[in-house]
């Protein structure tokens, strides 16, 4: 089951999903985004070392390195 979470503001669950895209030098990076939808590229669970805050203007969740 894909890790989700319930926004405070809107009461919408979003579900993390990863990806690795190249940037412009041509070097991979892997990113971490949330979706309406969990799709096939769902993770499990929250990567270690991460955490979920939530923008509190728009309600949408974003991940962030622990402190």
């Amino acid at each position: 089951m894909a890790f989700s979470v319930k926004s405070k503001k809107s009461g919408k669950m979003y579900f993390l999903h990863t990806k690795e895209v190249e940037l412009a030098g041509g070097r991979k990076q892997k990113i971490y985004y949330f979706a309406g939808e969990a799709g096939q590229n769902a993770l499990d669970a929250l990567p270690a070392g991460y955490e979920v805050i939530e923008n509190e203007k728009t309600g949408l969740p974003m991940l962030r390195k622990k402190k």
